[in-house]
Parts: structure tokens; C-alpha cells; sequence
């Protein structure tokens, strides 16, 4: 009996393939996770999390007709929340904490293959 090598198809291969450079892809391009958070609310806990629509939609450039001034949040009973996104936290017990206010430095701690991921050397 004769003993023959087993080779891998082609197409086994290239789908592999495939799968590393679409999870590299993904990983980096994602949206990062966010909580809405009003900011003067922190505890020992973190964060209070609060309901999406009190935050603006979109960039934190962008201002809407319920805002006040310094982006504080109208809301109708003489009072207001300081709401904003908070990225890439952790949630326990309706408070988030660990994360950041910045979304550019939420992404650049993204995944496999990101920028600015890893550890630097010293």
C-alpha cells in the first residue's frame, strides 16, 4: 500500500482565509459599545445610565432644540441632565464605569488588527 499525501483544496484555503481578514475587518470597523449616562450623577457605582433618547444622536458637535445651554438636557420639570455617550464600559446595576466619554479613543481600542491596540514596550 501505497501512502499519499493529503492536500488541502484550494477553495478550503481561500475560505479560510477569508474568515481572518473579514474578522479583522470587523473587528476594527464596528461601532464601539455605548451607554447614555448623565455625568453629574457618578457614585462609588459609575455612571447612572439613563435612557438613549437623552443623549444627542450622531457626533457630540450636534446640538438639538432640546438642548440647553452646555448640552444639558431640558427636562420640562425645572430641572436638567447632563447626559452623554459614554463608550466602551462596564454595565452592573444600571451604572456603567471603566469607560470613556471620547468615542476616537473607545475605537482605537478596538480589536485584532486595530491601531493603537496592544501594549507599548518600556
Amino acid at each position: 500500500m501505497a501512502r499519499t499525501k493529503r492536500r488541502l483544496r484550494s477553495s478550503t484555503v481561500v475560505l479560510g482565509g477569508m474568515g481572518v481578514v473579514a474578522a479583522a475587518l470587523t473587528s476594527c470597523g464596528s461601532e464601539p459599545d455605548r451607554r447614555c449616562v448623565d455625568r453629574d450623577s457618578y457614585t462609588w457605582d459609575g455612571y447612572k445610565v439613563i435612557a438613549d433618547k437623552n443623549c444627542k444622536s450622531g457626533s457630540s458637535g450636534s446640538s438639538g432644540s432640546s438642548y440647553g445651554k452646555g448640552g444639558k438636557k431640558k427636562t420640562g420639570k425645572g430641572g436638567s441632565t447632563d447626559a452623554a455617550w459614554y463608550y466602551d464600559a462596564d454595565v452592573d446595576g444600571g451604572y456603567a464605569d471603566y469607560g470613556t466619554f471620547s468615542r476616537s479613543d473607545a475605537v482605537d481600542r478596538g480589536g485584532f488588527g486595530c491601531s493603537g491596540s496592544g501594549s507599548g514596550g518600556g
